[in-house]
């Protein structure tokens, strides 16, 4: 009708995400249980409001579901068998029965429709793109109809829904009446110009349309034109009377659609009889009751709808509104002074906030945000610092507080709470599984809950919108009579319905025994997931630090030996007290003797440092304040390593970086803010003074005069403080001069204490001696000291180099001149460029550029002389090469290139263009600089591999909108551009040395060590050539060229008509299998047969590997191909490695891989170590059922997926397996893992002993582009329906 007009508001805030995703991932919160209206909603899907508005007003038409109900198996079929070929099953009716079963019966919060939408034939996009709910109504009604074809309940929608409308013409001059009857679902009442439905019902059917005029009728008896009266009447009226509401309309004037929002009232209840043809029944017979409003918010192209629907069989618990039941003015204003003098009382606000509870209890974790709502203010701000932390004082005050359900709820203790005054769940209702059973009558006429008050004439509404159901007075249905948030459908029903009385507060009543026995299960598993996440949100990871792994030193707890792990890890439930956890790590530590204190410890920069102690027994560690990743000290509460331990926050160390004076010959010289650093690279050249630092920590409540003491100093010995006054980094280390001021502490500070002193870990601390004073780079003035830097450090060498291409290995050493230029930070390099050349005696009208060098002696680019030398990046006392050429400018950028292939050494050319020209410009002046001409080139970059990569599109695009940076290589390349979307592809082989039937291949193997190519460089690609990964030898085999808007079948099809794989036999695509390489690895596996190259996300220029199966794979997007290895009992070696397919679409935690690998060498999962493997580095990473600490902020729970941090696991990866009920060693290095952690280090020495110079890559600015939202195409609505004639 509309399409997709109605687009979900996204200030409604409901997730855009698709539809097949809807499946929650194990480790994510389970679903919550039903609220306080006990009434289960529905979850939006992105844009499902309009379904879900539709679906509750169907649930709550108790003849409707009832009907529904009665359809069994054997006229439905069963949802097991709708694959079976030829089996005819009733999807449609099937999974509707089932979810108004969930709604009913099951205790959560929010039922999922994505059973329902799936049977509806519906995609995934058709769960985003909202629709007009009365089209829906018409389509929905349609298909069952459709589905319900030769069953008891084909004439369901007929009997409830369809009404007949007689529609006369009466001649005006013979009297002859021509009648046509017509069928009707719902009545379109028009909006526009009308002030009511009764008024516009009085239009339609009372109201008579004369044919007269220009306009007249032709009467069949009378054979002419004549003047009529046409009218309509409703002849047959059915049990259920449906009001579509013509909100939307066309202006023509303006050429849009707009959204009537004026006044339009609706009774609650409405007498036919004015309007029927037959007007001589009882009042009853035409008399209806509304029962449901469906209500749309927002305008014509986008909103959002939900329902105000009256519960008739009180399936629900209704309280009056929220605001209602907040006191009044008046009373508010004598309980002011009373709450005020409350609120400063924790046991007074914390007592009204349970006994306002109707279990008269509190969930642990909830219990702050519920103050917090009381009284605006946190129980940390207003009450901790008196009262301590808030399960500590619960515990305390346990005459008044009670911790039940193992400590995660607190009750009141003189009125604790009671399951008999609670409403009964869905879960509690569905243990009676035989639905003919009249329920309790107890049950039926328990008391409403605290302010429960009936509505009048037992008139239970509830506003339905989504997953949120909240009640409403029947008094609120007339705040929708019009604006934005308006009615759109009205459901009225027959006032003759009764409903026996054994319906009323009965969801089970007539439900099919299955679909009770299913709740029940479904409610079981809910309860064990709850229990199950409450036990695991409750684990905390502790970290244990013991006592003879320490020692005391610099005034905290540090290591005895750094080799082995210092803390071991332990988790354990948050709920169980201080003694339980005392005797867990009694039963760990069976060698402990004598007494075991428990401290809260925590990591400094000084070391570890030691608060409180846990004394009490008794209290349960989220009381003690123990969270995860707290550390505990295990001691024996005096001394370690017969050193006496200060605890508390009072003596918490400080690491100071003590600074002496260092005279010597040493180059490697520190300096910093104007002392000697040995990164510079020179130091000084004669020997000089300097600064030594040296880090040492000490108690911060000691006094300054005893950290004088400790360091050995005499009294006599002066103690500065960096002073805070001078700009750090004025004239630092990146000048090598200038001078920095240190503040001498006076004599009165020598008594008081570090904290005192507000000394923060990383402070410097200067130690002079009254000698240090004769030299000239200690000046004291005043309180202050101030250290000079010798002015040697001030300086640039510049080497001279007559031909800057080639390297300089033809030139003669003479030709290489090498001068020291004085040289600041602030000093421009045209200036040292100048100085050079006038001490040189250079020729005058040659042009010079200053260029650095890398560790390898490669020229960079020329530096831009209009900079200083601390904005160009270039450090003093290094070098600096002067060359023949020109120096770019600011706003230019200095570029290689070369004419065709890849560049080899020496054969590079240079240009210098500005970096606002464009990619055609660029080109031109290439062109122009090697004396070529001709339209037939492009440019492309030059890759990671040095090897000729992706081309420049976009010919009109410049240099900075490209991210092309100086000192970049562009590749001029003949040819035209390639269309875009065409790819060119490399293709290798997979050669498994297990399948040795894939290929037939020559015996001499060229085998390439995988490890260090960073030097090596690869030719252009010629078939042939190999290399190996993880064992396995890889072949190229050519290159593809295909469309990327091909699919991935396509793809393997191209590719077996390669001539290198000939001899490759399969019987269909699906026995190869597609790997994507990076970096010459195993990235990821290409997945979906109809999969576009476009949306797998390959561009030109990209590796691919092809796999030979033995047999048909089409893995799903989360599902993993993982390589297993068992290891050997006893041995430091593993079985080969076996490919294992990990489903991790519904549960990516690692007990659903333990159980998988379980399944697969049928061990029990508790008796397998899992650990995958780091090839880079040669280590296993063990893999442990985990908990991420979440943030009290954050209320949304992290997943403990291997998918993502800290694994990732991913196709291809390694993961080893140990059966500990045969092999005890955790350990999973082997002898070829520490032989390539070898070879790790003596690399990493090489790199260290060699230097690398330190580059940095430039970001370019990047260009914003606005992008403003557009609306979807309209798409029709339909519902697929099998046939079943």
């Amino acid at each position: 009708m509309f399409g997709n007009l109605f687009e979900e508001e996204e200030e409604e805030g409901f997730s855009s995400s698709s539809s097949r995703g809807r499946v929650a991932r194990a480790g994510d919160e389970p679903p919550p249980p039903r609220g306080r209206s006990n009434l289960c909603g529905i979850k939006n899907q992105g844009g499902t409001c309009y379904l879900n508005s539709l679906l509750q007003t169907l649930l709550f038409t108790p003849e409707f579901r009832e009907e529904l109900f009665s359809l069994g198996p054997e006229e439905l079929g069963c949802l097991e068998d709708k694959e079976k070929p030829g089996a005819k099953v009733r999807v449609i009716p099937l999974e509707l029965q089932r979810l108004f079963a969930s709604l009913l019966l099951v205790d959560q919060q929010s039922a999922s429709t994505a059973n329902l939408t799936d049977s509806f034939g519906w995609n995934s996009s058709e769960g985003t793109n909202q629709h007009d709910v009365q089209e829906l109504n018409r389509i929905l009604f349609s298909a069952l109809e459709h589905s319900l074809v030769d069953t008891a309940g084909s004439t369901l929608i007929h009997r409830l829904y369809h009404g007949t409308i007689v529609n006369s013409i009466v001649c005006k001059e013979c009297g002859n009446v021509s009648q046509r009857q017509e069928d009707f679902l719902d009545l379109t009442a028009c909006v526009c110009g009308v002030s009511s439905l009764e008024e516009a019902l009085w239009n339609m059917f009372v109201e008579e349309e004369l044919f007269e005029g220009n306009n007249l009728y032709r009467c069949a008896q009378c054979d002419r034109l004549v003047t009529a009266a046409k009218s309509a009447k409703l002849k047959k009226l059915p049990p259920f009377m449906t009001m579509s509401l013509l909100r939307f309309s066309f202006d023509f004037a303006k050429f849009e659609r707009y959204k009537e929002t004026g006044r339009y009232g609706f009774p609650l209840t409405i007498n036919i009889r004015p309007f029927c043809e037959q007007t001589d029944g009882e009042d009853s017979d035409y008399s209806y009751e509304l029962f449901s409003v469906i209500i749309h918010k927002g305008g014509c192209y986008g909103g959002h709808y939900h329902a105000y629907i009256r519960d008739i069989d009180q399936l629900g618990q209704w309280e009056p509104p929220e605001e209602e039941r907040k006191p009044k003015i008046q009373k508010k204003h004598k309980e002011e002074i009373k709450e005020k003098l409350q609120e400063d009382d924790p046991v007074s606000v914390l007592t009204a906030i349970i006994a306002q509870e109707p279990s008269k209890s509190v969930l642990l974790d909830q219990l702050g945000q519920k103050l917090m709502d009381k009284i605006g203010s946190s129980w940390s701000k207003k009450f901790r610092k008196p009262y301590g932390p808030i399960g500590k004082f619960l515990q305390s005050h346990n005459d008044v507080f009670l911790l039940v359900s193992n400590g995660t709820r607190v009750a009141l203790k003189a009125n604790p709470p009671s399951p008999v005054t609670e409403h009964p769940s869905p879960a509690e209702q569905t243990t009676n599984s035989d639905p003919s059973t009249p329920p309790d009558p107890g049950a039926a006429e328990q008391l409403p809950g605290p302010g429960q008050k009936p509505e009048e004439g037992g008139s239970h509404w509830f506003d339905l919108n989504d997953s949120a159901v909240t009640s409403i007075r029947e008094s609120d249905i007339e705040k929708q009579f019009q604006g934005k948030e308006s009615a759109y459908m009205l459901f009225y029903r027959k006032t003759q319905l009764h409903r026996p009385s054994e319906a009323l507060n009965n969801p089970q009543y007539k439900v099919p025994l299955h679909l009770i026995q299913m709740a029940q299960e479904e409610n079981t598993r809910l309860q064990k997931t709850r229990e199950e996440f409450e036990a695991t949100n409750n684990t905390v990871e502790l970290r244990l630090h013991l006592a003879p792994r320490y020692r005391l030193e610099n005034g905290a707890l540090q290591p005895i030996s750094r080799e082995q792990n210092e803390s071991t890890p332990m988790s354990f439930d948050r709920r169980k007290t201080v003694g339980d956890l005392r005797l867990a790590i009694y039963q760990m530590q069976e060698l402990w003797e004598g007494d075991m204190a428990l401290t809260v410890g925590k990591s400094l920069p000084a070391g570890l440092h030691l608060y409180n102690t846990l004394t009490d027994d008794s209290v349960s560690l989220y009381s003690a304040g123990i969270y995860t990743n707290s550390d505990l000290f295990v001691w024996n509460g005096r001394e370690v390593c017969g050193a006496t331990v200060l605890t508390g926050a009072e003596w918490e160390p400080v690491l100071l970086t003590v600074v002496r004076p260092f005279l010597g010959e040493d180059g490697d010289l520190e300096v910093e803010d104007g002392m000697l650093s040995g990164e510079g690279g020179g130091g000084f050249e004669n020997g000089g003074p300097g600064l030594k630092r040296e880090a040492r920590g000490f108690a911060g409540a000691v006094t300054l005069g005893e950290v004088r003491a400790a360091l050995g100093e005499p009294n006599e010995s002066v103690l500065c403080q960096e002073h805070k006054g001078a700009k750090r980094g004025e004239q630092g280390a990146g000048e090598g001069g200038g001078a920095s001021g240190w503040k001498v502490f006076p004599p009165d500070d020598m008594q008081r204490t570090l904290k005192e002193l507000s000394l923060k870990d990383g402070d410097a601390l200067l130690v002079l001696e009254q000698q240090s004073f004769d030299s000239s780079v200690f000046i004291l003035n005043g309180d202050v000291v101030t250290v000079t830097t010798p002015s040697d450090c001030r300086w640039l060498q510049v080497e001279f180099r007559p031909h800057a291409v080639g390297g300089g290995e033809g030139e003669k050493e003479e030709e290489r001149k090498k001068i020291k230029v004085p040289a600041t930070g602030n000093m421009l390099l045209c200036q040292v460029k100048q100085r050079t050349i006038e001490e040189l005696q250079l020729p005058p009208g040659l042009q010079y550029c200053l260029r650095q060098v890398d560790c390898t002696g490669k020229l960079l680019p020329p530096v831009c002389e209009e900079l200083s030398v601390r904005d160009a990046g270039v450090r003093l006392m290094t070098t600096l090469t002067l060359c023949p050429g020109n120096a770019p400018k600011a706003s230019q950028l200095f570029l290689h290139f070369c004419v065709g292939t890849a560049p080899s050494a020496g054969m590079e050319m240079d240009i210098i263009v500005e970096n606002t020209c464009s990619v055609k410009e660029c080109l031109k002046a290439m062109l122009d600089a090697v004396g070529l001409d001709g339209t037939c080139w492009h440019l492309r970059r030059l890759d990671w591999c040095e090897e000729v990569g992706e081309p420049l599109m976009d010919e009109d695009a410049s240099l900075l909108e490209l991210k092309i940076n100086t000192g970049d290589t562009l590749i001029v390349t003949e040819g035209q551009l390639p269309p875009k979307g065409f790819l060119k592809l490399s293709v290798w082989l997979y050669l498994d040395p297990r399948n040795d039937s894939s290929v037939s291949m020559d015996t001499d193997l060229n085998h390439t060590e995988n490890g260090n190519g960073e030097g090596q460089t690869r030719e252009v690609m010629s078939a042939g050539e190999r290399f190996t990964v993880n064992m396995v030898e890889l072949r190229s085999v050519g290159q593809v060229e295909i469309s990327d808007e091909d699919t991935l079948e396509d793809l393997k099809t191209q590719v077996l008509t390669l001539p290198a794989l000939q001899d490759v036999c399969l019987p269909s695509t699906a026995f190869m299998r597609v790997w994507h390489l990076e970096e010459r690895r195993l990235a990821r596996i290409l997945r979906g047969q109809q999969s576009t190259l476009r949306k797998l996300k390959l561009t030109s220029g990209t590796d691919l590997c092809v796999q030979q199966l033995l047999k048909e794979e089409d893995l799903g997007p989360k599902e993993v191909l993982l390589n297993v290895k068992m290891a050997v009992p006893g041995e430091r070696c593993f079985y080969p490695p076996e490919e294992l397919v990990w489903d991790a679409s519904r549960d990516s935690s690692p007990r659903s891989l333990r159980s998988c690998l379980a399944a697969h060498y049928g061990l029990s999962p508790d008796s397998l170590l899992l650990a995958k493997h780091q090839p880079e580095k040669h280590t296993w990473e063990e893999i442990s059922n985990w908990n991420q600490q979440v943030s009290k902020k954050k209320k949304k729970k992290k997943a403990e997926s291997l998918l993502g941090a800290p694994f990732h696991l991913k196709d291809g990866d390694t993961v080893g397996i140990k059966n500990l009920l045969i092999d005890n060693n955790r350990d999973f290095v082997t002898l070829e893992d520490e032989q390539g952690q070898q070879r790790l280090r003596e690399l990493a020495e090489q790199r260290r002993k060699g230097g690398q110079a330190a580059g940095s890559d430039g970001i370019g600015p990047q260009k914003k582009t606005e992008s403003t939202k557009s609306r979807k195409p309209e798409v029709a609505l339909s519902i697929n329906v099998g046939v079943f004639r």
